[in-house]
């Protein structure tokens, strides 16, 4: 897959104990944007942070959460990122998302190097 570049990045901001259809929404997120064929996307889970309902999440042992912050980024085209956003618009029910323009400078896999 060639990737051009001029991408744009989609960044869902979440919480791990979001979920979705049973399973956790970032791991919803990253298999549908496998299934329709992006490019590329990665949960990271944050060690700490606060949303729209200003409730401080962390990862310190005294005040464990239960609920880290999680960001899924993906990459690709504006096209396709686009329709992406329309298919997760009702499934993001708390969070942020947002969007912003990437310049890709490398996209590849071991198997697109030369033999």
């Amino acid at each position: 897959m060639n990737l051009p570049p001029e991408g744009q990045l989609l960044r869902i901001f979440i919480g791990e104990s979001d979920k979705y259809e049973g399973k956790p929404l970032y791991e919803w997120l990253v298999i549908k944007a496998k299934e329709h064929g992006l490019a590329g996307a990665t949960a990271i889970r944050g060690l700490m942070g606060f949303g729209a309902n200003s409730r401080i999440h962390t990862s310190k042992i005294m005040r464990l959460s239960l609920d880290l912050p999680i960001i899924v980024e993906i990459v690709d085209t504006q096209e396709k990122i686009k329709e992406f956003l329309a298919l997760i618009n009702n499934v993001v029910k708390e969070g942020l998302v947002t969007l912003e323009k990437a310049d890709v400078h490398l996209y590849r896999s071991s198997s697109n190097r030369d033999k």
